[in-house]
């Protein structure tokens, strides 16, 4: 029978949006539309739920919300292009199709939940008053559902802000709502400073937390981003560097709490960029890859791995939209038969733990 995946990671931003987006600059690599059509183009490998004939085939995605130009005061500007993503999404789940945004009436079953941006450093009542605002965006029943956690990208954020008091508050207050916040830190370029900041922060948030079903639940994208452009001549060239012996322990620490969940993803924006003509030799990305994925199998194990794909930043890597989404696939699929996972844990990394750690209804 084939595995369905639950694609955990991708982002969705129609043309109109480019402006409100915080890193859009005119001529960058992903500076036009990225929407549910483009998604379905890059994705066409894969079959859909009507087609099980493949090994795998693509159930839907979660849509992790863009970087909007944003602040956590609410005046002026600051949460309003944030709200206008969460008015998007709502169109999306219910095939309210407005022409231009790139997504039709017949896509509506693809996603399955969504990580809109929230001020989590303005501490619990920030979160409530905007929350309560996101939830009149989002207009039906059906739509509030799907919205499953929030994110507060802190790679870009100064040293210490993982830490302040409102945001241990804040992480707390999301873990008593049942709802998940997606960490986003960059060992490779933001230092691996971020990681112990990040060790730290999901410690206190768990401080004098008894209640199993209110603790915080952590999704940690991208394996961290490590430094996979460290000099490779074999394993042990990595697994003996002081970069990948820290980045290893801090994640290892991360795992500790049974709420960690860690995104098989972001690969392929931390290694050399990949040809879009000649296909990669994917046993050998496989192998570099190994020393990482390794420690994210044992520290976390494959009860909490969970597939995504970062499309569409997956693209600037990986050769471009028409390949990129389906070499990742083909490594992930080369990194769980080389751990050797059983079909129950490979149904696991695909799709099902991506269910339970969002609490999807599928």
């Amino acid at each position: 029978m084939a595995i369905p995946i639950v694609d955990s990671h991708i982002h969705l931003f129609p043309g109109s949006h480019l402006p409100s987006l915080a890193w859009y600059g005119p001529g960058g690599p992903l500076s036009s539309q990225h929407s549910v059509a483009e998604y379905r183009s890059a994705t066409a490998t894969a079959s859909t739920s009507s087609d099980t004939t493949q090994s795998t085939y693509l159930r839907g995605f979660v849509f992790v919300e863009t970087d909007r130009i944003s602040s956590v005061e609410e005046s002026g500007k600051g949460w309003s292009h944030a709200l206008d993503e969460v008015s998007l999404l709502a169109r999306v789940i219910t095939g309210d199709a407005v022409p231009g945004e790139g997504h039709q009436k017949e896509h509506r079953h693809l996603c399955l939940a969504f990580i809109p941006w929230a001020p989590v450093p303005g501490g619990p009542s920030a979160l409530v008053k905007y929350i309560a605002l996101a939830k009149e965006r989002t207009r039906t029943e059906e739509v509030w559902r799907k919205l499953r956690g929030v994110r507060y990208l802190v790679q870009d954020k100064p040293a210490g802000v993982m830490l302040q008091p409102d945001f241990i508050a804040g992480l707390k207050w999301l873990g008593r709502q049942g709802l998940t916040f997606d960490l986003g830190v960059d060992a490779r370029q933001g230092g691996l400073g971020q990681l112990r900041e990040a060790v730290e922060m999901i410690r206190r948030a768990h401080e004098g937390v008894a209640d199993e079903e209110s603790r915080p639940v952590v999704v940690i994208n991208h394996l961290c981003k490590p430094n996979l452009r460290l000099p490779f001549t074999s394993l042990v060239s990595i697994t003996t560097h002081p970069d990948f012996l820290e980045w290893s322990s801090l994640v290892t620490a991360m795992a500790q709490y049974p709420g960690t969940y860690m995104k098989l993803s972001g690969a392929f924006s931390e290694l050399p960029p990949l040809s879009p003509d000649a296909e990669p030799d994917v046993p050998d990305l496989v192998q570099r890859l190994r020393p990482w994925t390794d420690v994210i199998f044992d520290a976390f194990g494959p009860e909490r791995v969970l597939f995504g794909s970062d499309w569409p930043v997956c693209n600037v890597g990986g050769g471009g939209n028409p390949a990129a989404w389906r070499r990742w696939r083909s490594v992930v699929e080369g990194v769980l038969e080389r751990r050797g996972l059983s079909e129950e844990q490979r149904r696991g990394v695909w799709g099902q733990v991506a269910v339970r750690a969002y609490g999807i209804d599928i």
